[in-house]
């Protein structure tokens, strides 16, 4: 029960950075069509949320007996790298914001 709240509030987080990110003013990097910060932080919150409810229904079938349990591991393995990167990214990204933050103007 824990763990589903616990995907629940992380997807929920995921989705709630992608939404905000997503709002940002427009950059020039995407009238020139490079990919913006936003662009790039918004597709990895896509992608880890994605693996995080594929790794889900993985499970999910493994009570039936549909899917082996080395494919569960392996699924729930890949979800669980990919939520620790995005949280070392964010640590990062707010470590930047915080020392740019203290700068002197």
């Amino acid at each position: 029960m824990i763990d589903q709240l616990l995907s629940v509030s992380t997807r929920n987080a995921l989705s709630n950075l992608a939404q905000t990110v997503t709002q940002g003013a427009a950059s020039p990097a995407a009238a020139t069509g490079q990919a913006s910060f936003g662009n790039v932080l918004s597709q990895l919150a896509g992608s880890v949320s994605n693996k995080l409810e594929g790794a889900e229904a993985v499970s999910m079938k493994s009570m039936t007996g549909d899917v082996p349990t080395r494919d569960v591991v392996n699924a729930v393995m890949d979800a669980e790298q990919s939520l620790q990167t995005a949280i070392a990214i964010r640590d990062k990204i707010v470590q930047a914001y915080l020392e740019i933050s203290r700068m002197p103007i």
